[in-house]
């Protein structure tokens, strides 16, 4: 379920699930009941890793391919089964209370967490997909967690399709490339790419944020979920998540 963890600090984890999570997102056509339950047994596990003394609800947002950048100020409450729980519209989010998510398949998620100058925690996601790598929504994420109050940061960049897999028409490569030189790739079979995982790895160091990369390439596991896999194989699509999950109480 949790395929990466590890804890920044006590009661301060982040991580990335896979496949054997479930799928985590409502929009894909799965019954709305599964993708409460898998989300609700995502939150124990998530609660129990952090130590938390109540339980852990992870908040997670409408993802539209953007760079907008949410605060959310309150912990998410715990949701009702079968029903869509209120989230922001948003590519990325930060908080200093509450814990937080971001879904792919294939896109890249970006786990941040950081510190103010008294030592709190600050929180961020971010969902760095083509459009949104091109429109800046890891510079504005950072930019979001530092107005936050972010005075150290670090990042983790999860699984997401490879820049040898990853094909795209040249036009396209060509106008990601133009913003971030990064992103220039080719497939292994020799046609135009981008390396979205290189290009948000590059925006993070020209910013100052370290970032470690715990990912490997969607669509060649099939352990996690992958879109473009789905659209290949007429596999059922799902979404796996990036998490930092902050527990404000433990035993």
């Amino acid at each position: 379920m949790l395929w990466f963890s590890e804890e920044v600090r006590p009661g301060l984890w982040v991580g990335f699930t896979d496949a054997a999570a479930g799928n985590l997102a409502f929009h894909v056509g799965d019954a709305p009941a599964r993708v409460s339950a898998n989300r609700a047994a995502v939150d124990a596990r998530v609660t129990g890793m952090a130590g938390a003394s109540s339980g852990l609800h992870l908040q997670y947002m409408d993802q539209v391919h953007g760079r907008d950048v949410a605060e959310v100020r309150v912990p998410a409450p715990a949701p009702a089964s079968g029903t869509l729980p209120a989230g922001p519209t948003a590519d990325a989010m930060v908080s200093r209370s509450a814990s937080l998510a971001v879904m792919v398949a294939d896109c890249v998620p970006v786990v941040f967490a950081g510190a103010d100058a008294g030592g709190a925690p600050v929180l961020g996601v971010a969902h760095a997909g083509r459009p949104g790598v091109e429109k800046g929504v890891i510079a504005a994420t950072v930019s979001g967690l530092r107005t936050a109050g972010a005075v150290t940061l670090q990042a983790w960049i999860g699984p997401s399709v490879c820049g040898r897999c990853y094909e795209v028409p040249e036009e396209m490569r060509a106008a990601v490339s133009a913003v971030e030189p990064a992103a220039c790739s080719t497939t292994s079979w020799g046609t135009p790419a981008l390396d979205l995982p290189a290009a948000v790895a590059a925006r993070l160091d020209g910013l100052g944020v370290p970032a470690r990369n715990v990912g490997v390439c969607t669509l060649e596991h099939d352990s996690f979920f992958s879109h473009r896999r789905s659209v290949r194989d007429g596999a059922a699509e799902g979404r796996f998540i990036g998490f930092a999950a902050l527990a404000s109480g433990r035993d």
